[in-house]
């Protein structure tokens, strides 16, 4: 959208926003729809004649009181008629049956057209135009198609009217605009005086922003980094260079951070939409998730309500968080989280897990590369994008639900039960081949994913169709569960290439093939790659190059690391080197708790000691509850604590308590990453170990990987991620100027040169 009247503007989200209405539909996609969806057009386009054209720019002024629009886009084709008049031809591909498509099953998909056709006929001075939808079923290739006539002043009328349902949501976002561009200038840092370090980080953000480069910092815990990164990345708005902030984060804790930031430039008289986006599950009003209407009222009828949704709330609230959200979509009857994705696309701010931007399953698919060229992508710890990473461009997929697939509809629908049938006998051949081989293969799994892709042909067929009577409401959800799976599994075997490997692993009865990404720092880049910047930052962002590596650095982007702001009088560290390897464990348990517990009597105070492992943890946990003095009182973490639960926990640690607290945590859990325990609330913190994963044929395949790329592959697999953990626990102790502390480091390997480079300069 442009800053002036001149607004420009492309056919389909043009159409789309004004047209659409109905349900909100249960998520089917495809992941090669684009590739498809080009394949059938070119196949359509094929057989044109020689003076039909394909693929033709167009584009019309349309005014609209006190604005104009420019609306453009490209008709699929411009097909010359016998009686020398022109038909505008919009090709859609479908997966569903032809027969249930009727000429006015999809009003957007005329609107398109007509707008095309209007557009062509002003260019050329015509009376009339013909407007053909071509509907190609996939993967068979049938067609079908609905043609119809229109005049020229009923094609502008057309026009005019979608242009002017779309108005009000302009005028609405260009008045915002003005008010968020004014509020800018004038605003201040909202604190006196920065912090030792701050004034640096937030003066890279903003020159990575304004040189379009992306910005990897190590500045540590304390300085306050998420106002360091927000408040210039909003400067940068005003100043034009951005239009759109992203603040990335893996963890709850780190939203709310980020919106207190956000809310204190508010109170300074800041004014924006700032979103922020809260998981489906989390949001939901139904007792179950389930996008049907016929299951959920906020479904049934969605974009029906959802602009006049967008409108009211936009118009009225500036901090769009998730109860502010929830009570507006109560207000209209709307889906929460479908409804908060719709505000992500016009908010100013977004505050959203990672996922949203790197994940291609959920993604926020229609942002278009213009949009994206105007925005920033703020990474909050983004440490935790490694393996994160990992985890969402890898994919697996197992037997058992294929033959339970393959047992319920039999009988019910025969093409959904022999694609089952076909990859429960793939498995079943794959579990004699892995008894016999090696069971990683560097190979792309061809076979299966050919054999997936049947699959969800099939599956969409039933999902598309009234549920079977002889098909029960269980098997209809893995049904749709399992296409889910089988979706995925396919769209990562479109990124497959040399930084992947496939691997079967079998399990108790059952065999599952995982598609495992070794190295997902490509795959980070391109995600990013439309965006003006993205500023990774993160107080263990150490060592910066295995990071720099790791997210997919470019030689001209920028490194910074801000030195610590506390002075080293205020921590003590003390080394340990008692053996804490796994063959060693059950020989220095007892010297360990021993240390432990002599530490607890004579410097009493409330303690964090961290651990590998449930498993290690609960050994020593063991050994100093035997012998523990009545002045002691121990907490430990579970495995699956509630939200009360963690609440609990950390409401234990009081200052000048009555008793002398040691919690028991393990590292890279929820009490090991932010968890603010300032002044005398905590006193010491011991790292039990270097905090290595556990070994692994994943963890050992990406060892073996960069080994092959002259990378130390056991430090890129194991060394390098195990302190990571170790420096976030540690970095629980100091949060403040005023804080002081005691860090216990428990292993032998903390003497050794290589790991104790790897610790910060104010710990040595």
């Amino acid at each position: 959208m442009e800053s002036s009247s001149s607004i420009r503007i492309a056919v389909r989200p043009l159409v789309e926003y004004v047209l659409r209405g109905g349900d909100l539909d249960s998520g089917f996609g495809r992941p090669n729809a684009l590739v498809e969806g080009t394949r059938a057009h070119q196949q359509v386009q094929k057989e044109y004649g020689e003076l039909d054209q394909r693929e033709v720019y167009l584009s019309a002024e349309v005014p609209c009181e006190e604005l104009v629009f420019l609306v453009e886009g490209r008709c699929d084709g411009l097909l010359a008629q016998e009686d020398g008049s022109l038909m505008i031809d919009e090709i859609k591909s479908t997966s569903g049956e032809l027969a249930f498509i009727e000429a006015e099953s999809y009003p957007v998909h005329w609107a398109q057209a007509k707008c095309y056709a209007f557009m062509a006929a002003r260019e050329r001075g015509l009376t009339h135009m013909s407007v053909q939808l071509t509907y190609m079923q996939l993967p068979s290739g049938e067609l079908k198609r609905f043609r119809k006539q229109f005049g020229y002043m009923e094609l502008e009328a057309f026009v005019h009217e979608v242009v002017a349902g779309y108005a009000p949501y302009v005028r609405l976002r260009m008045v915002h605009r003005d008010q968020r561009d004014q509020s800018i200038p004038p605003l201040a840092f909202p604190y006196p005086d920065y912090r030792a370090g701050q004034r640096k980080l937030a003066g890279a953000v903003y020159k990575s922003i304004q040189e379009k480069v992306n910005l990897f910092a190590k500045a540590p815990t304390g300085i306050g980094k998420t106002i360091s990164t927000i408040f210039p990345a909003v400067k940068a708005i005003g100043e034009g260079h951005l239009q759109q902030i992203f603040y990335l984060t893996a963890r709850t804790t780190n939203r709310a951070a980020a919106e207190a930031a956000f809310s204190l430039l508010v109170q300074a008289g800041l004014r924006m939409h700032v979103v922020t986006l809260t998981a489906k599950e989390k949001v939901c009003f139904q007792e179950k998730v389930s996008c049907r209407k016929e299951d959920c009222p906020f479904a049934d009828g969605f974009y029906d309500r959802v602009n006049g949704a967008v409108l009211d709330i936009l118009a009225n609230e500036t901090m769009i968080g998730r109860q502010v959200i929830e009570a507006y979509a109560l207000k209209h009857r709307v889906c929460p989280f479908e409804f908060s994705l719709e505000l992500a696309y016009a908010a100013d701010a977004v505050i959203c897990d990672y996922n949203y931007i790197y994940d291609p399953r959920v993604s926020l698919k229609r942002m278009l590369g213009e949009q994206k060229g105007k925005a920033v992508l703020l990474v909050d710890e983004a440490h935790h994008l490694v393996d994160r990473g990992r985890d969402m461009y890898s994919a697996e997929i197992t037997k058992r639900p294929f033959l339970e697939l393959q047992r319920a509809y039999k009988g019910q629908h025969e093409g959904v039960y022999r694609a089952a049938k076909t990859i429960n006998s793939f498995f079943v051949a794959l579990k004699k081949e892995a008894d016999a081989s090696s069971p990683v293969d560097y190979q792309k799994p061809e076979t299966l994913l050919k054999l997936a892709e049947d699959f969800l042909a099939q599956a969409e067929q039933e999902l598309f169709a009234p549920v079977a009577a002889g098909v029960s409401p269980e098997s209809a959800g893995l049904l749709l569960e399992t296409y889910f799976t089988a979706n995925n599994f396919v769209r990562i075997g479109k990124l497959y290439d040399e930084r992947y490997v496939s691997y079967t692993e079998l399990t108790a009865g059952d065999v599952r093939l995982v598609q495992f990404c070794l190295d997902p720092s490509q795959l980070i880049r391109e995600a990013g790659k439309s965006f003006r910047s993205s500023i990774f930052f993160s107080a263990t962002l150490s060592p910066l190059h295995y990071f720099r590596d790791m997210l997919g650095a470019s030689e001209e982007d920028y490194t910074l690391s801000v030195p610590s702001p506390f002075s080293r009088e205020q921590l003590q560290v003390q080394i340990h080197p008692y053996s804490t390897r796994y063959r060693d464990r059950e020989r220095t348990k007892s010297s360990i708790a021993g240390m432990l517990r002599k530490v607890l009597v004579e410097r009493p105070g409330n303690y964090l000691l961290f651990f590998p492992s449930y498993v290690y943890m609960s050994l020593i946990y063991e050994e100093v509850a035997a012998e523990l003095p009545d002045q002691v009182k121990l907490m430990m973490q579970t495995g699956s604590m509630t939200e009360e639960e963690r609440e609990s926990f950390l409401a234990a640690f009081q200052a000048e308590g009555e008793q002398t607290l040691a919690a028991f945590a393990v590292m890279g859990g929820i009490f090991s990453e932010g968890v603010d325990l300032v002044g005398d609330r905590l006193t010491g913190v011991a790292v039990i170990g270097v905090g290595l994963p556990q070994i692994g044929i994943e963890r050992d395949l990406i060892r073996d990987y960069f080994h092959t790329r002259d990378k130390d592959g056991y430090d890129y697999a194991y060394v390098y991620p195990g302190m990571n953990k170790v420096l976030q626990a540690g970095g629980r102790l100091i949060r403040s100027e005023q804080d002081q502390g005691l860090i216990m480091l428990v292993d032998d390997r903390y003497l050794q040169p290589h790991y104790a480079g790897l610790l910060p300069e104010e710990w040595k």
